[in-house]
């Protein structure tokens, strides 16, 4: 169950790697006529338009993303099956649909079905259609029927699912859906309180990667709450709207790269140079894009009473932003980038305050960190014993030096005789092998990957960085040999 829910984890990566272009068109936008929303001018109004197709239709874009990340063989034929999937489902359980069923006034339609549009019924549509992908792709008909052999029918075998899918949620939906209106109404109503508590749990769930379902309800449409969307869109409430993404900004700009520093100058002299290049390349990306888990993956499992600290300043972060309602928002994740898009947005407050906190946050962090690496003799990078040679200078560039990189952590995970599946997330590779205690961590952690993961006896990740498509993809090559 677990190797599943990550699965789904990493195949919403590919949809949330779209946002990034609505951020940019919509921040654009708003920066051009930052009053008038683009209703005093045309160049505006066409940028901001052209954002909210992504960010108004995420639903769709976790339907098709994820059937086709957990597909076999990530096929087209898929996402076209995911597509199916969430029209069918949307559909039928629309207003109108349910109305004639129950042969009542659209108007006394449970609010539910106003709002079957939404994430969870586009993760569900993808999952649905990745299963019917799976079971029924290689499927053989009879000679009469043979045209709808193989991928040509798993679209319909989808939409036979679906229409069952939509019968139980008839019933269910409703039910389902007030208790998440629930439970983000509960953390909402607490205010900053709830946003701290919702960064800290955020931080908690990254080592296993179900931190994304956590994300969709205060995130997207599927409690109501919707923070990213309506931030970007210009609804809500000024000072509220964009509180559970303003306190990661302190965090990810500041915080991560001064654990960073303070883990560099901690190691010890011989693995300085080592740690220096890891932290440099993980703080930088994680300043500038928002991507942590270069950094975070470097002590989450190494140091886990760092990590705890970590999730518990992150709540500190988000319960000080929305205290004082400093807002600002992001379409990807909350770096440099994303900062400069969203302070001219309609509703950011105080934006440049989440700077100045960021500075407080750089301070807490490298003192914090230093002190517990030093007095409690934390083994962090560059202090244990987990590589004792010094990483091997790459000097082949390009494709030549992912394939070396490949070929020596293939070697490491035990070849051909101990990987069984090869796929990777934004910054990990993802690894299924027959017995994870085979493995040679040393050898791998010597081409100067950030972390290796031990998952379960059957999965292994490994820390690459934001490159790590590139070795995946030598390392595909190899195992196919």
């Amino acid at each position: 169950m677990m190797k599943y829910l990550q699965s789904i984890g990493r195949s919403l990566m590919l949809p949330v790697a779209v946002l990034p272009a609505a951020a940019i068109l919509m921040g654009i936008g708003y920066w051009i006529d930052p009053s008038g929303w683009g209703s005093e001018s045309a160049t505006a109004a066409f940028l901001i338009k052209a954002g909210s197709s992504i960010i108004d239709n995420i639903p769709i874009l976790f339907a098709v993303g994820i059937a086709l990340g957990m597909s076999k063989n990530r096929d087209g034929a898929a996402a076209l099956s995911g597509l199916v999937a969430y029209l069918v489902i949307t559909t039928l359980l629309s207003v109108d649909s349910v109305a004639l069923l129950q042969g009542i006034d659209p108007a006394e339609v449970d609010p539910a079905f106003g709002k079957i549009q939404n994430a969870f019924i586009g993760i569900l549509s993808g999952i649905a259609a990745s299963i019917m992908f799976n079971r029924f792709s290689h499927v053989q008909l009879p000679a009469a029927l043979a045209f709808f052999s193989g991928k040509r029918i798993v679209p319909i075998m989808t939409s036979a699912l679906m229409i069952v899918v939509s019968a139980v949620l008839f019933f269910i939906w409703p039910v389902v859906y007030t208790g998440l209106v629930q439970f983000g109404e509960g953390i909402s109503t607490i205010g900053a309180v709830g946003a701290g508590i919702y960064g800290f749990l955020n931080k908690l769930l990254i080592p296993i990667g179900l931190h994304h379902a956590l994300n969709s309800v205060f995130w997207f449409d599927v409690a109501g709450i919707n923070d990213i969307g309506n931030y970007w869109a210009g609804t809500g409430v000024k000072g509220i709207t964009g509180m559970y993404q303003a306190g990661f900004f302190p965090i990810m700009m500041f915080g991560l790269p001064a654990a960073g520093l303070a883990m560099y100058h901690t190691a010890k002299t011989k693995r300085k140079k080592q740690v220096a290049s890891l932290m440099l390349a993980g703080g930088f990306a994680s300043f500038f894009t928002g991507v942590t888990e270069p950094i975070e993956f470097a002590f989450m499992f190494a140091a886990p009473l760092l990590y705890v600290v970590h999730a518990a300043l992150t709540g500190l972060s988000m319960f000080i932003a929305a205290t004082f309602n400093w807002t600002a928002g992001f379409g990807f994740s909350a770096g440099l980038v994303d900062f400069i898009l969203s302070s001219r947005l309609p509703m950011a407050n105080q934006p440049y305050m989440l700077l100045l906190q960021g500075a407080v946050f750089f301070v807490i962090y490298y003192v914090v960190f230093r002190f517990l690496i030093t007095k409690l003799d934390i083994k962090t990078p560059g202090r244990g014993e987990e590589v004792e040679e010094e990483t091997e200078e790459a000097s082949e560039t390009g494709d030549n030096k992912f394939a070396t990189m490949a070929t020596k952590i293939y070697e490491g995970l035990g070849g051909e005789e101990n990987v069984t599946a090869i796929d990777n997330c934004v910054t990990r590779l993802r690894l299924d092998v027959k017995d994870s205690s085979a493995i040679d961590q040393n050898k791998i952690k010597a081409t100067g990957v950030a972390g290796v993961v031990v998952t379960g006896k059957n999965n292994v990740q490994v820390v690459v960085g934001t490159q790590v498509q590139f070795v995946a993809d030598e390392m595909k090559k190899i195992h196919k040999k």
